[in-house]
């Protein structure tokens, strides 16, 4: 009885469809929108399974390193340190970019300013400005909010502006955090990615959303206008990149290809980012 009992299940697993289980790491700026993603691909995809979770980009390319994770989301590139980890341990990647991303500079909305200049923003968030007055005529003191080292939002914002952050600034977890701290400080700025603002395909009105200005005769420019995007010409614009294990490609491939499909495509749009060209 006992030897048909293992038989009767030996036949039942193997008679159960494939079923491919994909882990992913990694970047905060990209978590809730792989969320959506992969729900909707499960929806016509049951027997994929796609668990996701956040932590920052370091975080997802160690977790690749580690063999904790098929892919890593990241919003930088790999760092040449972290290539020569991967080249010593013989583990194979490849790279795949499913979206763009903009960063949003975020104030509270009772702060009397609606543009900033790349210098000036580069002053605050180094700590030479400490003070509104310089650019309001207001006296408040200037509260930072930003993201931790290995958040690759924090190295991007960093490189593009080529300061140190101040010392002074507080190092959030992630995106829905910094809002959350800039909504309740008069004083207080923050950035983003763009996702984060919107709220039922509406600009977050708890906070307001700084014009960019790159130079001293050019418009000011909203991360949200699809037109600065398009014509590059939006200073803080990136790709958000896909780190796989060259093992764990042909379990993803479907997946990847609904990223870049027309409904992978149109849920990207409606959740604030930019959708790459699907070749």
């Amino acid at each position: 009885m006992k030897l048909m009992l293992i038989f009767l299940l030996t036949m039942f697993l193997s008679c159960k469809p494939n079923i491919h289980y994909i882990k992913i790491k990694g970047s905060d700026t990209e978590v809730n929108l792989v969320v959506r993603l992969a729900e909707e691909f499960h929806k016509t995809n049951p027997d994929f399974h796609v668990s996701i979770s956040g932590g920052g980009s370091g975080l997802g390319i160690a977790s690749l390193l580690n063999g904790q994770a098929d892919i890593a989301n990241s919003s930088r590139t790999m760092n040449a340190y972290e290539n020569t980890l991967f080249q010593k341990s013989g583990i194979e990647v490849d790279t795949f970019v499913f979206a763009e991303d903009v960063i949003s500079f975020i104030v509270s909305k009772y702060l009397s300013l609606d543009s900033i200049s790349i210098q000036d923003l580069g002053k605050i968030l180094s700590g030479e400005y400490n003070n509104w007055v310089t650019l309001t005529g207001k006296n408040l003191p200037i509260n930072i909010y930003g993201r931790q080292s290995n958040s690759g939002t924090h190295d991007f914002v960093k490189q593009k502006l080529a300061i140190d952050f101040s010392p002074y600034a507080k190092e959030m977890n992630g995106n829905a955090q910094i809002i959350e701290a800039v909504k309740a400080d008069r004083s207080g700025i923050g950035y983003v990615g763009a996702g984060y603002v919107m709220e039922a395909g509406k600009s977050n009105q708890k906070i307001k959303v700084l014009k960019i200005v790159t130079s001293k005769n050019a418009l000011a420019q909203l991360p949200s206008a699809p037109e600065a995007v398009i014509k590059n010409s939006y200073y803080f614009k990136r790709p958000l990149y896909q780190f796989i294990k060259k093992e764990a490609r042909e379990k993803a491939a479907a997946f990847l290809a609904f990223e870049k499909s027309d409904t992978g495509r149109a849920i990207i749009r409606s959740a604030g980012y930019f959708p790459v060209s699907s070749h």
